[in-house]
């Protein structure tokens, strides 16, 4: 398998970036070829630093980093050069099989897009993020992408978000939710409540309805579907509470030598819970729609988090999932009557 990494992208870049590819070396032998694609001198002195030195490295040099301030749009058409856009040519070229990044979201999303185009049947592409809950994972999609969608783009993500979880987490039938204020039927938006009805008598779909933000955590879903801005809100918020959760947990626990003990024999509970909801354990989060396996990151991604990120990015292309959402979105296109009025601007 043949990866190209975003070198420079993300909040510790290069640094966690080599460091993440040095585990994954080491760890996953199906990687054939890592590109580190940014700045040449930076990647070797890092390499160096970490005594990194494997032959399936292979450095391309570029000049140009795309800023978080930057337009994403802007971006990829201004600087041709910045390692997210040369790391994706790499993928358009065909040297590369999957494209990973912990930079710009919004570049990497316009870079794939752009480039890469969508998928046969596919109007839009969008971010499938994991997120753990009581029953496994659940996957959130759109998790921010794209900010306004239509009632087929939100179709086609149940769609892609049930082929990722079928393949990659060998689900046989996954269940699907559709983001809403309610459970009630009638709940929603004009939007929802008519992709509510696409996916109702779509063939092949196992859908159950509309669920409520508590059922990510909650609920036996393994597909929530929603709007790229309520899923960033979403991720974004939960992101939230659980830092702001663990501050409070350790004011608690160390208020007093009782609870200093008390923490120190709950300590190996919490560390097999906190294992499961930790984001550095699931890497990263794929666009799923595009011609091609683009992988995005957190930002502030560590060492371990990058490894998984491209441990994920060697699943997508085992398990073809870009090939499978093609043969998938075929059998359960809409009707036309709805595809008709979803395709009304």
């Amino acid at each position: 398998m043949r990866i190209a990494l975003d070198a420079m992208g993300g909040d510790h870049a290069p640094r966690n970036m080599i460091a993440g590819a040095q585990l994954a070396m080491a760890e996953l032998p199906r990687i054939d070829t890592l590109f580190l694609v940014g700045d040449e001198s930076r990647i070797k002195s890092e390499m160096q630093a970490l005594g990194f030195h494997d032959p399936r490295i292979e450095i391309v040099h570029t000049t140009e980093v795309v800023d978080m301030h930057d337009s994403a749009v802007k971006a990829i058409r201004q600087k041709k050069n910045s390692s997210i856009s040369v790391a994706t040519d790499l993928v358009k070229q065909g040297r590369a099989q999957a494209v990973v990044s912990a930079g710009h979201t919004g570049a990497a999303v316009a870079a794939a897009t752009v480039k890469l185009r969508t998928l046969r049947g596919i109007e839009r592409a969008a971010i499938g993020t994991p997120f753990p809950n009581l029953h496994g994972t659940c996957l959130l999609i759109d998790a921010g992408a794209s900010v306004d969608s239509r009632p087929i783009h939100l179709f086609q993500q149940a769609v892609m978000g049930s082929v990722y979880m079928k393949h990659l987490f060998g689900i046989k039938d996954p269940v699907i939710g559709l983001m809403s204020n309610g459970e009630e039927e009638g709940k929603g938006t004009e939007v929802t409540r008519e992709v509510f009805d696409m996916l109702r008598n779509a063939p092949g779909l196992n859908f159950r309805g509309n669920i409520e933000g508590r059922d990510l955590a909650n609920a036996d879903v393994h597909v929530a579907v929603c709007d790229g801005f309520v899923g960033n809100i979403l991720l974004k918020g939960s992101e939230g509470i659980a830092r702001a959760m663990m501050h409070l947990l350790k004011e608690a626990f160390t208020a007093s030598l009782p609870r200093k003990i008390l923490a120190g024999l709950l300590k190996p509970a919490m560390k097999s819970a906190l294992h499961k909801m930790n984001y550095e354990n699931y890497g990263g989060s794929p666009l799923l729609g595009v011609n091609g396996v683009c992988i995005i990151a957190h930002g502030s991604s560590s060492p371990l988090a990058m490894k998984n990120a491209l441990r994920v990015a060697t699943e997508n292309i085992q398990h073809a999932v870009s090939s499978n959402i093609e043969e998938r979105i075929e059998f359960c296109r809409p009707t036309p009557t709805n595809a008709e009025a979803a395709s009304r601007p």
